[in-house]
């Protein structure tokens, strides 16, 4: 099998303009970034917005493994699936930040025949979104440390400055720095920190906001510090809205492309679900359920953190209801929590495989908590056995979740046809009763707990002093009423790591909570999840390249 990037070279895509097109889109709907790529216009939008919806189905996973489980890969193997079956499917999908990219995971733009293209331009800088976040994000900074410089008309307790730096890469040693240092004219010295891009709230407000003037809105409500006298100081407070605003004026337009087969696909924003809500934009989203009978999105890492975030912040804060879920698992991925090696995982093991399906029976049980009908997508490898097949099939089946087999790393389309026609078949026969895991009448804490012990399956939450001093004084100030945006490991349902299959007995910690007023959530540090990344001991950059005729290699 030839290796990602390969594949993505050697396919024959189409004009954005003829994708588009069959949508029924026009020239003016589009601003071109050259031949393959395209922002969707305002004005469209204004066209589409009183078209009936079609369905929305999320795909999601179990948790990560380093096997790998494809959820991206198997989102556009479905898409792809629809169009062969004759359907109009759309896919919602975020843009891949190059933090991972150069880092652990390589490109994140699906796999074998099932990708989005043009692969290199979407895992490298795509249309500069990302780098308009940056920019608005680090403008805010420095507009804020300059107003402290220049006098701090507004009392700023420079111990309590909030707002991070941020930037799209993996960089350990930013996390924690000092600034100021030099001369006077430099500024006040401080404590710093830097979170990746996809961590910022910036980040965020752009993937939950419906149009200019609610991004607008949203920049202004963020926090960025607190004044001597424990008030909270505004984006809107430093004047910073306008800039801000013109930065990303660019960037809140979703992007269309293509898959390998042609299926149109809008990739828009691209917020960690370890560490942010994990979601596409709401525009992107939208959008996709206009242009088609089908919008496939998905939602970062396991069903844990990405769904749950989607059900109880995207879903709660835009107003969709999601039709079907389709959970994502693998043969091996199941037998590595089930204590099978890395190594051993192509060997048939049954006893591995019966230890580790239980992190599989966890997540069909979250989500059947938020009453969607599911369908569990085996992402297929030529190692798996029909005896191990069937054990995942009749164990779907007994609990009440549809099943089908997906071939689309191999075959494409083709390989998802058996899961296209399971998808609706779902829809066509199960209604789905959708509704958030918790009421925004809750306090915090009751939401925390809430999510701990019904999606984690934690026995209780313990709160380090600071975290609970927090969380009192963001109810003081009215957060309460805010959803709860969770950051924790993604490798375990628990707040630690090395827990594997189905962890219970334990008792999750929160570190840390502040608000995201702008996001309109509160964002609870668990364990020792990091919002800014490090690279691992041999970073996918080792591997990347460029020839002398400008074409990439090694990036996946």
């Amino acid at each position: 099998m030839k290796a990602d990037i390969q594949i993505a070279q050697e396919a024959v895509l189409e004009p954005i303009a003829k994708v588009a097109e069959s949508l029924g889109m026009e020239e003016d709907d589009l601003e071109l970034y050259g031949k393959y790529k395209a922002k969707i216009s305002d004005g469209y939008w204004k066209k589409i917005e009183k078209r009936p919806e079609g369905k929305l189905i999320l795909v999601t996973a179990i948790n990560p493994t380093p096997a790998g489980e494809g959820k991206t890969t198997v989102s556009v193997g479905l898409g792809e699936a629809f169009g062969r079956l004759g359907k109009k499917a759309v896919l919602a999908l975020r843009e891949p930040s190059l933090g991972p990219c150069f880092g652990m995971k390589g490109g994140a733009a699906g796999g074998g025949y099932a990708q989005v293209v043009p692969m290199e331009d979407l895992n490298l800088h795509f249309t500069g979104d990302f780098h308009a976040i940056t920019s608005a994000n680090n403008l805010l900074a420095a507009m804020l440390d300059n107003h402290i410089q220049q006098g701090n008309e507004l009392g700023i307790d420079t111990r309590q400055v909030v707002w991070k730096r941020c930037l799209d890469m993996n960089d350990r040693v930013l996390r924690n720095i000092v600034v100021g240092l030099g001369s006077k004219a430099d500024g006040t010295v401080r404590e710093d920190h830097f979170v990746i891009t996809v961590a910022s709230e910036i980040m965020a407000v752009l993937c939950l906001a419906e149009d200019m003037e609610d991004m607008k809105a949203r920049l202004g409500r963020m926090v960025v510090a607190y004044t001597r006298k424990g008030e909270p100081v505004t984006a809107a407070d430093l004047r910073a809205v306008g800039a801000m605003a013109a930065l990303l004026k660019d960037a809140l337009k979703p992007n269309l492309v293509q898959t390998l087969e042609h299926t149109p696909a809008l990739v828009h924003g691209g917020p960690f679900a370890n560490i942010a809500h994990g979601c596409n934009s709401v525009r992107a989203t939208k959008a996709a359920l206009k242009m088609g009978d089908y919008c496939i999105t998905e939602a970062g890492f396991g069903a844990d953190l990405g769904a749950e975030k989607f059900f109880d912040i995207k879903c709660r804060l835009a107003g969709l209801k999601p039709d079907a879920a389709v959970l994502v698992a693998t043969i091996k991925a199941l037998k590595y929590n089930g204590g099978a090696a890395k190594a051993d995982l192509k060997e048939a093991n049954p006893e591995a495989l019966r230890r580790g399906i239980v992190n599989l029976e966890k997540h069909m049980e979250n989500l059947q908590k938020y009453k969607v009908p599911v369908v569990v997508a085996l992402n297929s490898f030529v190692t798996d056995s029909e005896e191990e097949v069937a054990y995942v099939r009749d164990f779907c089946r007994e609990r009440g979740c549809e099943f089908a087999l997906a071939k689309v790393w191999e075959k494409g389309g083709e390989g998802g046809i058996e899961l296209a026609e399971k998808v609706m078949e779902t829809l066509e026969t199960k209604e789905s009763f959708f509704e958030p895991l918790y009421k925004d009448t809750l306090t915090l804490k009751e939401k925390i707990e809430t999510v701990a012990r019904e999606i984690y399956g934690a026995d209780a939450v313990s709160y380090v002093s600071a975290a609970d001093s927090q969380l009192k004084r963001l109810e003081e100030l009215g957060f309460g009423q805010l959803p709860v945006c969770m950051a924790k490991t993604q490798y375990s349902l628990s707040d630690n790591p090395e827990l594997l299959g189905r962890p219970e007995h334990y008792t999750m910690q929160v570190r840390e909570a502040y608000v995201s007023a702008g996001a309109g959530f509160v964002v609870v540090l668990t364990g020792a999840v990091m919002t800014m990344p490090g690279l691992p001991k041999e970073p996918a950059a080792l591997r990347i390249d460029v020839d002398g005729d400008g074409v990439i290699k090694g990036l996946f």
